[in-house]
């Protein structure tokens, strides 16, 4: 969810972080499902060291988006997000597995696991930018111009909390 709430701050608009976020999932459904299938196989620890070094990456793309100097990931906010999302579904495929799958069940938990993820993740969309349009309102209502160093404390913190989570990561190899 981190990944996706650095999207949604790097994204301008809602359709364009709607097609993003279908990116996302669009690869990670390709990946989930080649890994949960056997036909690819790739091992946990450094992948799950890899999502979150994804997480810093997109938090460094919107300081550095926030500080003027948009890159890649800006610009073609789907593109990173369906690489990263390849990524990601070897994470998925790791959680899936440790449920235990019979195979007569892989097809019908593939898809409800897609449609879960995807539903949970437009639940988070929504609940945030609720958040963000009372925050909008509230402080609209107190009058007071909002400090342009405010914006940058969200990105730091994911990006912080994501550098965290690459060294535990690679600590347990």
């Amino acid at each position: 969810l981190l990944f996706v709430l650095a999207l949604m701050l790097l994204v301008g608009t809602l359709r364009q972080l709607l097609w993003t976020i279908t990116a996302f999932t669009l690869a990670h459904s390709i990946t989930l499902a080649l890994a949960t299938l056997g036909v690819i196989h790739v091992p946990g620890p450094p992948v799950e060291a890899l999502i979150a070094l994804s997480i810093v990456f997109v938090a460094a793309e919107v300081i550095q988006a926030r500080r003027g100097k948009a890159g890649l990931a800006k610009h073609h906010p789907w593109i990173i997000a369906f690489g990263f999302g390849l990524l990601h579904g070897h994470g998925f495929a790791g959680a899936l597995a440790e449920e235990g799958l019979l195979d007569n069940a892989i097809p019908t938990a593939l898809l409800f696991f897609n449609v879960g993820v995807e539903v949970g993740q437009l639940i988070f969309i929504a609940i945030v930018l609720a958040v963000v349009v009372a925050c909008r309102w509230l402080w609209a209502r107190l009058r007071m111009p909002l400090p342009q160093w405010l914006w940058l404390v969200p990105p730091y913190v994911i990006g912080g909390i994501a550098s965290y989570w690459v060294f535990e990561r690679i600590a347990s190899f």
